[in-house]
């Protein structure tokens, strides 16, 4: 789709029907690598990683091409990490109706401590709506790490907020694709390994796949469209050929 505005490195481009991803490319050691957030235009607006607390500014300017920031009224994440969550309360000071959206645990045991507002804490399975737009949350424990990750799933548009799966290396990459993001994922994983190999990854794997996304809105690197059950399934499915063997 169209780029809205691309500002001091950071773009905004409409990747599903009133969901924007908002990408500042950055200069990391060992290469350039890109973060991302996700935009969720309605009558109760979410975004989906706050990104670091360095690109406040750049994040901020970006979104007010697409709607006045003191808007937001949901500031969610996949678990807590600077990346995910660093420009959190910044949001929250420029936003003064939005509060943090994050996993039960995440709100016990950092959330509702660090956030200058109290979290607005989700269980496994549980929807938000945003008007015409629905959330629903799915715990992910350890995958690919943090106790108190999880994923959203928004269910008009089939779009996936899948955090650090398929993270994609570099910081030029087009907004959406249909091309191949699991090969230059799973190179990035086999070389910085992060992800947590607990026994439950491929029950989760499953779990995450049975919600048969048409989009998956990546962290880092495009956003992909195509038929996300089975692309999920191939990722499952490489990292069990590499976990290490765990104990019953």
């Amino acid at each position: 789709m169209t780029a809205i505005v691309r500002d001091h490195g950071t773009s905004v481009d409409e990747i599903a029907d009133g969901i924007y991803r908002i990408n500042t490319p950055l200069d990391i050691p060992g290469g350039g690598f890109s973060f991302n957030q996700y935009l969720i235009v309605d009558d109760a607006p979410l975004l989906f990683h706050t990104g670091l607390r360095r690109i406040f500014p750049a994040v901020r300017t970006a979104i007010t091409r697409v709607m006045p920031v003191e808007r937001l009224r949901y500031l969610a994440f996949a678990h807590f990490e600077a990346d995910e969550c660093g420009a959190l309360n910044d949001f929250l000071a420029a936003a003064p109706q939005a509060e943090p959206v994050c996993s039960r645990i995440a709100a016990m045991v950092s959330v509702n401590d660090v956030a200058d507002r109290p979290a607005h804490a989700l269980g496994d399975g549980e929807v938000l709506t945003l008007g015409r737009h629905r959330l629903r949350w799915l715990d992910a424990p350890h995958l690919p790490h943090g106790w108190e990750n999880g994923y959203m799933i928004e269910e008009t548009t089939g779009t996936l907020l899948c955090g650090d799966l398929f993270t994609q290396p570099g910081s030029k990459s087009p907004a959406i694709t249909e091309g191949d993001i699991l090969g230059p994922s799973e190179a990035f994983r086999h070389a910085m390994d992060y992800y947590a190999h607990c026994r439950d990854s491929s029950a989760l794997f499953a779990k995450i796949a049975a919600t048969h996304p048409r989009v998956l809105a990546c962290m880092h690197g495009s956003a992909w469209h195509g038929d996300g059950e089975a692309l999920i399934n191939a990722l499952a499915k490489s990292v069990s050929a590499r976990e290490p063997a765990l104990s019953a």
